[in-house]
């Protein structure tokens, strides 16, 4: 049984199925989830009809063209042609073997929980009584609200603040913390609010929602250093948590903690004969983690051991320019006691900026002076989650960076920056 037919769910059911298992996926929504409805397909629509141009029209035909209008259809049947029972409807755990579906008990053998995530909505008072928006509707509806508040400087913000204002909204985003993208290095959030702020985004970054209300005309968004917003629509940005709850996963004596995923060890088990892949385990919740973790969970129902390794899951935020980041970022590695030393190259300095007359970004690498390795990178830049993946492999593999600096890269490329921050790391070290 694999309840959830998100990104992981869908992939583990059917990789189980043609290895030979009997399978059975439980969902209750869309087969496919969130990433090709609501999510990294939608967003990245509408930031290309952004970046080219177009109208909102346009932009809302090709968006909702490649998410095939919300029908699952076909990945109900791609599923099915490869073995895989469908069952719709609201799966329950109801103890150790035993799983109820709208009230059909069944019985399995393993059981893969890939239920996702669910939108983190903060604490602020009135906001439950007036209507908002999570990026489900942001991405799905038709609307182009005039003023438009987005609560959250994250990865989902910064996409939806630079999609909204393109096409005319006027934007706002409230971010508690001093600047955006708070996970990463510091300079990507301030080079991407350079960047929102040239498309006419208002950026109060220090500053809470306090209190919202129903004005003369719209909505009302007091912050905590007394500014006041207007809003036709707010969007609740404040990022996702691991859905955790009501669906009995209780039963079988797991116990997660509040805003944590479930517990997984490095096979991504949870207890005996019980797995659990993508968001819900709340380890490097993005589409392609989801769909690696899927991987180790099916290689190792089938009885082939195997440890998943998160240390080079890349993280990228798809503005333009495009913000990528993989591995340990500086406070990251400060929580851990982890010592790097950093280098940086501002791509600037290269020839293709001045092809490309796009002199913005930056590439930063942070290496483990003891080991001679890699153990982070961040980069902001156009296409930087193409060029930045050589990166990825670098930090996984450990390639010691005598290595790579003994790699070239072709000219003119923003990868010769990479290069020269190679460089100057091996010299410091």
């Amino acid at each position: 049984m694999v309840l959830g037919g998100g990104t992981a769910g869908e992939l583990a059911a059917v990789e189980l199925a043609r290895s030979g298992r009997d399978v059975a996926l439980v969902e209750n929504r869309l087969v496919g989830g969130e990433a090709p409805h609501f999510a990294d397909v939608p967003s990245k629509s509408l930031l290309l009809s952004a970046r080219r141009g177009e109208n909102w029209e346009l932009a809302l035909a090709r968006r909702d063209e490649v998410t095939r209008h919300l029908d699952d259809g076909r990945a109900v049947a791609r599923t099915a042609d490869s073995g895989v029972t469908v069952l719709r409807g609201w799966g329950r755990i109801c103890g150790p073997g035993r799983l109820d579906v709208d009230g059909t008990e069944y019985t399995y053998g393993d059981l893969v929980i890939a239920v996702g995530s669910e939108p983190a909505v903060p604490a602020v008072d009135g906001l439950a009584d007036v209507p908002t928006w999570t990026s489900d509707e942001a991405l799905t509806v038709p609307d182009l609200p005039r003023r438009l508040v987005i609560l959250g400087g994250g990865p989902v913000g910064c996409e939806m603040a630079q999609v909204y204002a393109a096409f005319g909204s006027q934007v706002t985003i409230v971010e508690a913390s001093g600047r955006l993208l708070t996970a990463e290095a510091p300079f990507a959030g301030e080079v991407l609010a350079e960047a929102l702020r040239r498309a006419g985004v208002d950026l109060r970054l220090g500053a809470e929602p306090a209190r919202v209300e129903r004005g003369e005309t719209g909505l009302r968004v007091w912050l905590s250093d007394g500014g006041r917003l207007d809003a036709d629509r707010i969007l609740i940005a404040a990022g996702r948590r691991p859905r955790v709850e009501g669906y009995g996963v209780e039963t079988l004596g797991v116990q997660a903690a509040p805003g944590a995923g479930l517990p997984v060890d490095g096979t991504c088990q949870v207890a005996d004969r019980v797995w659990a892949c993508g968001d819900v385990t709340g380890v490097a919740r993005t589409t392609h983690a989801a769909r690696y973790q899927a991987r180790v969970v099916v290689s190792n129902v089938l009885g082939k051991p195997r440890e998943a390794d998160h240390r080079a899951v890349p993280r990228v935020v798809y503005t333009s320019p495009t913000v990528y980041a993989v591995g340990v970022s500086p406070a990251r590695a400060e929580e851990l006691g982890i010592e790097t030393v950093a280098a940086g190259y501002d791509l600037a300095a290269t020839a293709r900026a001045a092809v490309e007359a796009d002199e913005r970004g930056r590439v930063e690498l942070y290496a483990d002076p003891a080991r001679g390795v890699l153990v982070g990178a961040a980069a902001v830049g156009l296409h930087a989650e193409e060029w930045m993946s050589e990166l990825a492999l670098a930090i996984r593999a450990e390639t010691p960076l005598g290595l790579l600096t003994d790699v070239v890269h072709a000219f003119p490329t923003y990868g010769e920056a990479v290069e020269a921050a190679l460089r100057e790391l091996a010299a410091r070290l």
